[in-house]
């Protein structure tokens, strides 16, 4: 049976994946890949995901240059998420946050609302193409 095979994909064909950074198990972010984009990623050993917004493969980094190498593809007990073991590089090293900042999970629920805990690194403007 072929590995891809062994995996729950959900009704619209995705798995959610969630890239850790190797070394401080930082959670980075968490995104959506369909079986091309699990098959590319451990073919290239960078991560691929899929884009749900513009329904096609989104290689991390493609427009910012914040890629993802990574070095380890792991799958829950259930078999329906998917862990990557990553080093995020690019033109800001550990920068892996359109919004400019170390992990998309910077806010923290503290008294009934989301707080902001981490800085941003970053313009994003500066980051993006228009």
């Amino acid at each position: 049976m072929n590995w891809l095979d062994t995996l729950k994909w959900d009704e619209q064909g995705l798995i959610p994946a969630i890239a850790q950074e190797q070394g401080s198990n930082d959670v980075l972010m968490m995104a959506w890949m369909n079986r091309e984009a699990l098959e590319k990623t451990a073919e290239l050993g960078r991560a691929v995901y899929f884009s749900r917004s513009r329904n096609k493969l989104w290689f991390k980094g493609e427009e910012s240059g914040h890629v993802q190498t990574v070095h380890e593809i792991r799958v829950d007990c259930d078999a329906d998420v998917i862990l990557l073991k990553v080093t995020q590089t690019g033109h800001t090293p550990g920068l892996a946050c359109h919004t400019g900042r170390h992990s998309c999970f910077y806010r923290v629920y503290n008294n009934g609302g989301w707080q902001t805990v981490d800085p941003v690194l970053k313009d994003p403007q500066t980051i993006y193409k228009s």
